[in-house]
């Protein structure tokens, strides 16, 4: 259901079990956060209904002032997750979980609440929810930056990133 080796990029089809498996981290991640989360939201493409996706729940937690990201360290490794201090992601700190060290199942994005990242980043999800045609185009460049990178992370978000940049231009009015 969830899970995906280092260094492996595969699509897969969607599963319903997704669903569960969010509600469940939430409920988790919300006792565990207490009130410093001030948001917690299931993004990405496993949180599309029918979406082909790579096998990993990406999950907003809003905080803020950002600077509370750092209330949220000592939780989460007691919840099983490690700290990516070089992930690379402009205002996001980010803690991953798997099964074991070769694995992972879950990424927590730790954002502003209600900043430029958490309201841009859950209204592309809300727009690949509602929208055919912006899924399938996303659905074509996500299996390109696999075909382009299929050992590489990091690689196969730079390659999506012009597309997810230009999509949410467009969500802004």
């Amino acid at each position: 259901m969830l899970g995906l080796k280092h260094n492996t990029n595969v699509l897969v089809d969607y599963d319903p079990g997704w669903e569960t498996a969010f509600a469940e981290e939430r409920a988790r991640l919300a006792e565990a956060l207490g009130s410093v989360a001030r948001g917690i939201e299931h993004y990405g493409s496993t949180a599309v209904r029918g979406m082909t996706a790579k096998p990993i729940l990406d999950i907003l937690v809003g905080v803020a002032p950002l600077s509370d990201w750092q209330k949220c360290h000592d939780p989460l490794i007691a919840l099983g997750y490690d700290y990516a201090a070089h992930a690379g992601v402009p205002g996001h700190y980010i803690f991953g979980r798997g099964r074991d060290a070769t694995e992972r199942t879950h990424l927590v994005h730790v954002v502003e609440h209600l900043g430029e990242s958490w309201r841009s980043n859950l209204a592309f999800r809300d727009a690949l929810r509602n929208d055919p045609v912006l899924r399938q185009a996303y659905l074509e460049e996500k299996r390109r930056a696999v075909a382009g990178a299929p050992d590489s992370r990091g690689r196969y978000n730079a390659l999506k990133q012009a597309f997810i940049d230009a999509a949410k231009a467009k969500l802004r009015w």
